[in-house]
């Protein structure tokens, strides 16, 4: 397959990969860092792209996806509400009944094993039978 450059002759992980080099500052080494620890905790993971430009991760369902803004680079985890969060990492769209999602800031500290278990309960609740 040859690639012309445009979106729709890439993949999603080249797709990502560009997002993250196209940022160029601290968003894209945080969502980076954010995408490696997916992938550690899943490698069983599926990265798609959707939404014109959301780079998402799936198994046997949505697990999350990675948005940028200018200030912000926000992890929604799509059914959030169901999962445990002990270490208290959700600090973003609380107010809802499904979604939650965590909002990292420039200079601030990845929580690795507390993300970890979020993304584990994340695919574990996909993989359920009472996927809520």
């Amino acid at each position: 397959m040859t690639t012309t450059g445009s979106q729709e002759s890439k993949s999603a992980s080249e797709l990502i990969d560009g997002r993250i080099k196209e940022l160029g500052d601290w968003r894209g080494e945080m969502l980076g860092r954010l995408r490696t620890l997916i992938h550690q905790t899943d490698p069983d993971v599926v990265e798609t792209w959707k939404w014109r430009g959301v780079p998402v991760w799936e198994h046997d369902g949505m697990i999350c996806t990675g948005e940028t803004y200018k200030s912000i680079v926000k992890l929604t985890f799509a059914k959030g509400a169901a999962l445990p969060d002990p270490g208290c990492l959700f600090n973003s769209s609380l107010e809802g009944n499904t979604r939650r999602a965590i909002d990292f800031q420039q200079g601030e500290e990845i929580d690795e094993e507390g993300f970890k278990a979020l993304v584990r309960a994340a695919v574990a609740l996909n993989k359920s039978k009472d996927r809520r």
